[in-house]
């Protein structure tokens, strides 16, 4: 999920193409650098552990630099920390351990659709012809996805599990919607640094993790020794260090700077490019082919994400960068940094 700033930047399209690529590249790699080390016997929670405080820990100083959003915006730096950290990056790592790196990342595609639901249903908020639009073919090409004519043949916890992922993604967009009301006026206060709530989202959402996946258990042999990539062996440490520096930190660096320099169409369009990369990337590393059927799903679902994006109502309170993998993780919505 990408967010745009609304403060006033120059507009350098070549170097923010060029970031927004390295930061879809870098996030889409994610899945395929953790699945070999969950296959070789390392617990889920415990590399997403590992990437939200290895990433936590790189990003420190910018933490320390902008300390005051701790006093001024506790509750989006909380909502970040635990929902699009913690929760989507727990919920996404797990999934990979049932089903294959494409799908599940797909199924977070679903988070823009999702809340134009919420907008609609729950705030009863009118929407558009076109985000109805994007909602029918974000859905009619998951069914594409998960094969649903197949008595869906993929794990189903797996789905849940991605499912959850998107939630925690409109969750946080919720959240951050109505953050505005419990903080005060948004409009009185200079806009929240995107890369300071990312720096302290990690730090949170490493804390929080540490309760749940309680990483004294933690097998470290399996960073010790070759995991399988395809058939070749890489080492595992190479492969944590990977997560952490590229797939952490430089994605969520390269993607806050690439949107101030772009304009939102062209960021958002960019942002799906995500799963592109992740498809593809566990297609030649992982051997993890998918069908005819399910990539003309996938690009559905990718473009009833972009359409529903381009209809969803901006949030009253600051929303800094979610990726579906990262860090969606990784769906893409258009939403101001205020």
């Amino acid at each position: 999920m990408r967010t745009h700033s609304s403060t006033a930047a120059p507009r350098a399209p070549a170097s923010g193409l060029a970031l927004a690529l390295a930061s879809a590249f870098a996030f889409g790699s994610s899945g395929v650098a953790a699945k070999p080390l969950i296959e070789a016997g390392m617990e889920p929670l415990h590399v997403t552990w590992l990437r939200a405080a290895g990433g936590a820990l790189v990003l420190l100083p910018l933490a320390w630099r902008h300390r005051a959003l701790v006093r001024e915006r506790p509750w989006l730096l909380l909502g970040f920390g635990l929902l699009a950290v913690a929760g989507v990056q727990a919920c996404y790592f797990t999934a990979l351990s049932r089903i294959p790196v494409g799908v599940a990342l797909l199924i977070e595609y679903l988070a823009p659709a999702l809340v134009l639901l919420w907008v609609r249903f729950v705030q009863r908020r009118a929407v558009t012809r076109a985000a109805a639009v994007g909602m029918v073919l974000a859905v009619g090409g998951l069914s594409c996805v998960v094969e649903v004519w197949a008595g869906l043949r993929l794990d189903g916890l797996g789905l849940l599990l991605a499912l959850g992922a998107a939630c925690c993604q409109v969750g946080y967009f919720v959240l951050s919607d109505h953050g505005s009301t419990a903080e005060g006026d948004a409009a009185a206060r200079p806009p929240a640094d995107p890369a300071g709530v990312i720096a302290y989202g990690l730090l949170i959402g490493a804390l929080a993790l540490t309760a749940v996946a309680r990483p004294w258990h933690t097998d470290w042999s399996v960073l010790a020794d070759s995991a399988p990539l395809h058939g070749t062996a890489v080492h595992g440490l190479a492969l944590l260090v990977w997560i952490v520096l590229v797939a952490t930190a430089t994605a969520y660096l390269t993607g806050v700077v690439s949107v101030r320099r772009l304009s939102p169409p062209v960021a958002g369009v960019v942002a799906c490019l995500e799963a592109v990369v992740a498809t593809v990337l566990a297609w030649v590393l992982l051997g993890e082919h998918l069908s005819a059927v399910q990539l003309a799903g996938g690009a559905l679902v990718l473009l009833g994400a972009l359409v529903a994006q381009r209809s969803t109502p901006e949030p009253r309170a600051a929303a800094p960068p979610v990726a579906g993998s990262g860090g969606p993780a990784d769906a893409a919505l258009d939403v101001s940094v205020q």
